[in-house]
């Protein structure tokens, strides 16, 4: 009941804000990406606008109302004491001034009909939707459900901007809108970059194609495919809200990795590492996988935890990313959790890999430190609770101060990690 009642409050205050001050919104759905793509968006938008976006990951029905207004979500939820003061502060943002343009935010689905909910109080003026994949199928079912789920954003949105890529053309019977763009990578995609050949890890040289501005060439800072969607997202986004094409080139050359999302960290040993370890689908898996095998290095290693929250599917959502992993693209790959060790190594093994499972990060970053040759790149990339694979990569890092370049490590998540692996100390690997 209080949840309900401080809900109904804070919507009430959002809406209140919206009529007042008119700030254009941008919302992003999707299985994977919406993160990346909501700070690739705002990174582009402030060439022009007074941006505001949160900067974590605040995306659901308690937690969007008061990063809308930019108020910091409490860090005890259960405290009311602590709801009546993110009230207090929604009150004084609505009597403040003007302080931004545009907003960008993320929304978040556990469920179907989470994403509707929103429909209540918002009224978008751009929707993003990322991809439509494997996510949360203990609650979905099936892939069906999640395409519904995350595309019904376009039926309160004015705009809706879908990746060509990654969303079926089969689903757009579920965007109840006629009033859609597309982006992506490839050809049938309206908004899209073309990059040039050349190493993930060194700056990428490219052109942004658009209706409105033909081809402009354009530097970028960004690595693998997911994270160069997350970019021409935010072009199309940027033509419609009044960019010239020369601030959307400046803009998208400042666009950055986000933590935990195919950032590149320093390693020993001359390594280099990619952490991607922020969650985990198939999709995104495979992907990273692809950008890994596309760098020239002598020794490849991919560390691939557990994809949460894959319910009935998570035996065949292991295994196809078992199949994925390419003998002759790595020297080794190195699972942590339950059912990376009971799906996908058994895939991997299959298909010629060298394979090592454990239970805990930290042992599998203690066996990857002791097989690293110089100059190798190391992927992580799996889901949190369980996995937690940046802790992995903890233990290869060159430096101890980039620590907090890693996601997850308040004290609240560090107090997670011991209760999870505390168990697992000592336990030997298993090997494939």
């Amino acid at each position: 009941m209080f949840r309900t009642i401080i809900r109904s409050l804070m919507i009430s205050r959002v809406k209140k804000y919206f009529v007042k001050y008119h700030p254009k919104l941008i919302v992003i759905t999707g299985s994977v990406g919406k993160t990346s793509t909501k700070n690739a968006i705002a990174t582009v938008l402030a060439e022009k606008y007074r941006v505001r976006v949160h900067d974590g990951n605040h995306n659901m029905d308690m937690s969007v109302p008061p990063a809308l207004l930019g108020i910091r979500y409490p860090e005890n939820a259960r405290s009311p004491l602590a709801w009546l003061t993110v009230l207090r502060a929604m009150n004084r943002r609505i009597r403040e001034p003007q302080d931004v343009d545009v907003i960008v935010q993320e929304l978040g689905t556990d469920k179907p009909g989470d994403v509707s909910h929103f429909a209540t109080y918002l009224r978008p003026d751009i929707a993003v939707v990322t991809a439509v994949s494997e996510e949360h199928m203990e609650f979905f079912k099936t892939i069906e459900a999640v395409a519904a789920e995350e595309l019904s954003v376009a039926a309160f949105s004015n705009l809706t901007v879908i990746n060509r890529d990654d969303i079926s053309a089969q689903y757009a019977k579920y965007a109840q809108t006629e009033n859609i763009d597309t982006y992506g990578l490839t050809d049938p995609a309206e908004y899209r970059l073309k990059v040039e050949p050349g190493s993930p890890l060194d700056g990428r040289m490219g052109h942004i194609v658009t209706p409105e501005w033909g081809e402009v060439p354009v530097s970028l800072q960004l690595v693998g495919d997911h994270a160069l969607k997350a970019a021409a997202a935010a072009l199309c986004v940027a033509s419609r809200c009044g960019l010239t094409s020369a601030e959307a080139a400046v803009g998208v050359s400042k666009i950055r990795p986000t933590k935990g999302r195919m950032q590149i960290l320093r390693g020993v040993e001359r390594s280099t590492l990619i952490d991607d370890t922020y969650n985990a689908s198939p999709l995104a898996v495979t992907a990273a996988l692809e950008t890994l095998y596309s760098i020239d290095t002598p020794q490849r290693i991919a560390i691939l935890g557990s994809m949460n929250e894959m319910g009935e599917s998570s035996p065949a959502a292991h295994d196809a990313v078992g199949q994925a992993c390419n003998p002759e693209k790595l020297n080794w790959v190195v699972t942590i959790g339950v059912d990376a060790e009971t799906y996908l190594a058994p895939a991997a093994v299959k298909k010629g890999c060298q394979v090592r499972s454990f239970r805990s990060p930290y042992e599998a970053g203690g066996f990857v430190h002791s097989v690293l040759e110089p100059g190798a790149v190391v992927l992580a990339k799996g889901s949190q609770n369980g996995v937690f694979a940046e802790e992995a990569l903890k233990v290869l890092l060159h430096s101890t101060e980039e620590e907090s370049r890693l996601v997850r490590q308040s004290a609240y998540w560090m107090s997670q990690k011991r209760q999870q692996f505390d168990a697992y100390a000592g336990t030997p690997p298993t090997d494939e």
